[in-house]
């Protein structure tokens, strides 16, 4: 599974909500500010040599561009829900794995690309590993290739 399907972008709730919350954050706070500073900077004078104007309009394309993105994204938004109960690994499964060699013990969340933050535990499902796990599950062995082979076994796959 891809993080954009059917013109769809694969998000968890939680970062659905973050979006959002920056969204908001951004129109009733960020662009009331800059629109301010474009307003003060104007009072000034001559805008031809003005750079406070200038700083403040590039602001405000900064600004009304990720307004735009994030407006797209949550328009787009396909919320992410694992296999409730499953065994089986999916995009939104958390799972804990044993490097067979080292016995390594790691836990993390598989997620959508946008959702990734690996130092949250949350890794892409576009990742080497992720790719190698998706579809398996608890208690399979799994080779991972990223520069070199290496096995997992799967210890636990929670969907929630």
């Amino acid at each position: 599974m891809k993080s954009i399907v059917n013109d769809k972008i694969l998000l968890t709730q939680q970062k659905l909500e973050e979006i959002e919350k920056e969204l908001e954050h951004l129109i009733n706070v960020e662009r009331v500010n800059v629109i301010q500073e474009i307003k003060d900077a104007r009072s000034q004078g001559d805008l031809s040599e003005n750079a406070e104007y200038d700083v403040a309009r590039e602001k405000q394309g900064i600004i009304e561009s990720r307004i735009r993105e994030l407006e797209t994204i949550i328009s787009k938004a396909k919320i992410i829900k694992a296999d409730l109960g499953s065994s089986r690994v999916s995009i939104g499964s958390k799972v804990s794995l044993e490097n067979v060699e080292s016995g390594e013990i790691q836990t993390f969340q598989i997620v959508s690309s946008i959702d990734a933050d690996p130092f949250k535990s949350k890794i892409s499902n576009f990742s080497p590993i992720a790719q190698a796990l998706l579809g398996q599950h608890q208690g399979d062995e799994v080779e991972v290739d990223v520069n070199e082979k290496y096995s997992v076994r799967i210890l636990e796959v929670i969907n929630e």
